[in-house]
């Protein structure tokens, strides 16, 4: 294994490929930090674009494209209580508190660190039980599935707060609109009302933009001669003492844990992992009435969690052909597409090209944290920007990442019908 591995940074150690790499992160944080723009559009923007590339190359930029997309959301969670992308939801509930409390230093420190550790376990286990795991994964049925849900809606307690009255209505209403599409068995249009663009249900992108991004905006609007957020910018501290990190550590440890099983499971990903462990960070602390307020804790929990759900997702994909998330399901069209065959033999069949992608998903990982900690001076000086210039901007992105969306979807849609044509 070491020896493939040292193999795989071999064949990825070229100026062409880390160029690539680099510009896979780049654009991805671009990407996770627009609100409506997603990794999983990325990787499908740049999809045929890696047609005429080397697997290897091909793979590489897709995969910084991944590690970007998925840790460029909590740029806007943290500073505007947008979460760019499902990933980033519960660092919201921190995160920006944490800035209003003229400490988005501190929040994006912890939360850079914690992305950057909670993916880089994920990948080294990636690299080391993909096909034991991937195996486990395999065996989940109806009844497990069905325990995963219940478990999801007892989280409506601890994330209620003070009014669990009005978590249980936000709980029904969530199921509510997750009833509208076909039926999951014999596909019969429920609640469409003839309208052919719900038949998959609400895309979860458009409606966070709604909840999140849309509310905020109308809420500043409404209070009349509203001042913006006044932030001496020089007294903001980006520093974290050693000492405050490894108050996290069993929190990181379990927030991973949680990233990586969730990851594991096909269909679920980051969107659900970063939640469960706020629950659960929530519910372990000696603190949890700090939770929602501005507590670090609660940023490392769901940025350690959606990075770990990283490798968790390329788990099944890589031991199983199976994916994990919208995004390792763009990335099997990518594998089929430079004639890799996923499934149970592609790591015995194509060893330096997989290990080439894990070393490339190494490679990401580093620059994604060097690339936000060299940025973080100019995202927080966003905050001094006055809001009257800030929010209608914020209010076109949103507009424009929801109208790409549709576009988006349809290519996806396409590349997947075309790799399993392909298979």
């Amino acid at each position: 294994m070491i020896q493939s591995l040292i193999e795989g940074f071999g064949n990825v150690l070229s100026i062409s490929t880390i160029l690539l790499i680099l510009g896979g992160t780049i654009l991805g944080l671009i990407f996770g930090s627009i609100p409506g723009l997603t990794a999983t559009m990325a990787v499908a923007i740049c999809l045929p674009i890696t047609y005429g590339m080397h697997p290897i190359a091909g793979m590489s930029l897709l995969m910084g494209l991944y590690i970007g997309g998925v840790s460029g959301g909590l740029i806007p969670a943290i500073l505007l209580k947008l979460p760019g992308t499902p990933s980033s939801i519960a660092t919201t509930f921190d995160g920006y508190p944490l800035a209003q409390k003229g400490e988005a230093g501190k929040a994006f420190s912890f939360a850079i660190v914690a992305s950057f550790l909670g993916g880089l376990v994920s990948i080294f286990l990636l690299i080391m039980v993909a096909p034991p795991l991937g195996q486990v994964a395999l065996q989940f049925g109806p009844y497990e599935y069905f325990a995963i849900v219940i478990f999801s809606l007892t989280l409506i307690a601890s994330l209620s707060g003070d009014s669990l009255p009005k978590g249980i209505l936000a709980g029904l209403l969530g199921i509510g609109f997750a009833m509208v599409g076909s039926a999951p068995i014999d596909a019969f249009p429920r609640f469409t009302f003839g309208i052919s663009a719900f038949d998959a249900g609400f895309d979860l992108m458009p409606v966070l933009i709604g909840l999140f991004a849309i509310s905020e905006i109308l809420l500043v609007a409404e209070k009349r001669g509203y001042q913006a957020l006044k932030v001496n910018i020089k007294k903001i501290k980006y520093k974290v003492p050693l000492k405050e990190y490894l108050e996290e550590k069993w929190n990181f440890v379990r927030s991973a844990a949680i990233g990586i099983g969730i990851g594991i499971l096909p269909g679920i990903g980051g969107g659900t992992a970063n939640l469960i462990a706020y629950a659960a960070a929530k519910n372990s602390s000696k603190k949890p009435e700090e939770y929602g307020k501005g507590t670090p804790g609660g940023v490392v929990a769901s940025e350690t969690s959606n990075n770990a759900a990283i490798g968790g997702a390329l788990i099944p994909l890589m031991s199983l052909g199976i994916p994990g998330d919208t995004v390792t399901a763009m990335l099997l069209g990518g594998l089929v597409l430079h004639g890799l065959q996923p499934g149970p033999l592609l790591i015995q069949n194509n060893a330096s090209v997989v290990y080439g992608i894990f070393a490339a998903l190494l490679i990401a990982n580093v620059f994604m944290a060097v690339l936000l900690f060299l940025g973080m001076r100019g995202f927080v000086r966003l905050l001094s920007i006055p809001q009257y210039i800030l929010l209608p901007i914020i209010m076109i992105l949103c507009v424009v990442g929801a109208y790409v969306l549709i576009t988006v979807c349809l290519m996806c849609m396409h590349y997947y019908s075309l790799a399993l044509s392909v298979t």
